[in-house]
């Protein structure tokens, strides 16, 4: 989880190749009305978050059931949506919070070419951000690590909660 420009995607597939599990990137989930409106730099409202949600719960639920787990991506910015999903998904979710700062991730958004979101909506999805709290299993790791550190970290961690 995080904001768009912390890695999500890039540290999902590392870690989904790392552990041998499936790889679900949320972004593919946003109904083209979403993209749409993303792209013209105008940030989603939760109506518009809540079929998204849906339809990533559901392939979530079906890939964790097929595999036994599954990594997701999903900025999961409110608690609502982190219940929403934990609530549907119908097995365990350890959240993994990718944390940086403003000008490191606004530097990224800057830097990609082929993504839909523009740097102008990271400030909503900043004022948007909850972090996770201490009753909601997750971890969080710091942006400013290379991708297989983060990994090592996350694998680690996840193995220790296996415990």
């Amino acid at each position: 989880m995080g904001v768009s420009g912390s890695g999500k995607s890039t540290v999902g597939k590392a870690l989904a190749d790392e552990l041998g599990l499936p790889f679900l990137d949320a972004d593919d989930f946003h109904p083209e009305a979403n993209v749409k409106k993303m792209s013209r730099g105008i940030p989603l409202t939760d109506e518009d978050r809540w079929p998204w949600l849906r339809a990533l719960s559901r392939a979530m639920r079906k890939a964790a059931g097929d595999s036994g787990g599954v990594i997701a991506t999903c900025s999961a910015l409110k608690r609502t949506y982190r219940n929403y999903l934990r609530d549907n998904v119908g097995h365990p979710l350890v959240l993994v919070l990718l944390d940086g700062d403003r000008e490191t991730i606004h530097a990224r958004m800057r830097a990609r070419a082929d993504h839909y979101m523009p740097p102008s909506l990271l400030s909503s999805q900043l004022a948007d951000l909850e972090r996770p709290e201490s009753d909601e299993p997750s971890v969080t790791v710091s942006i400013d690590n290379q991708v297989d550190t983060i990994v090592a970290t996350l694998v680690a961690r996840l193995r220790e909660e296996d415990r």
